[in-house]
């Protein structure tokens, strides 16, 4: 990749990664675009390795949420938040590293065609959405449950286009969570 290619890519990667639309998936097809080679090891090591700034922005942004204890019970309340978050990436990590280690991921990855049908699917799928899963109410919180069931939804974005967020944010409106809840919990296990 040359330097005007990186540019491009981490503008698309920039616009993409806070909306429920797969920011990897965006980065894939104009890699495409730009002619940049499908397959190399250091252009796939580049998609994922360039998210971690914003993944690093949401840390700096929750900063408090995440650190901040200054009582006992706020320590306490921190570790079980914690625990959440492992319960709900534990599942992708396992699905992950299958796929990777099948190959599976790699040829995804070079697949614009994959990634265009699931671009287009999970866009198809988010005009509907609100209609199959909008029930949630302020009464439900994250449990241990509801935390394993949206890791499971995140599994999905194992396939490139599928948008991470938007695998959570569904998993998290199908265990009754509001929208907001969901996001807010969607960001944190990223």
């Amino acid at each position: 990749m040359d330097f005007l290619q990186t540019l491009i890519i981490s503008i698309v990667e920039g616009l993409t990664e806070f909306l429920p639309v797969s920011s990897t998936g965006h980065m894939i097809i104009a890699q495409n675009l730009l002619g940049v080679p499908q397959g190399d090891p250091f252009v796939h090591a580049f998609t994922f390795i360039i998210q971690f700034g914003a993944i690093l922005s949401v840390v700096c942004l929750y900063w408090k949420r995440f650190f901040q204890m200054r009582t006992k019970q706020e320590f306490f309340d921190k570790m079980k938040f914690y625990g959440l978050l492992i319960v709900g990436v534990v599942p992708a990590v396992i699905v992950g590293l299958a796929a990777k280690k099948s190959g599976l991921l790699d040829r995804l990855l070079d697949s614009v065609e994959v990634v265009a049908a699931t671009l287009v699917i999970g866009g198809v799928f988010m005009l509907f959405c609100d209609r199959l899963f909008n029930k949630g109410t302020e009464e439900n919180k994250v449990d241990w449950i509801r935390a394993l069931k949206i890791g499971c939804f995140q599994c999905l974005s194992v396939i490139p286009g599928m948008s991470r967020s938007m695998a959570t944010i569904v998993g998290g409106m199908q265990q009754q969570l509001t929208r907001q809840r969901a996001a807010e919990f969607s960001f944190f296990l990223a």
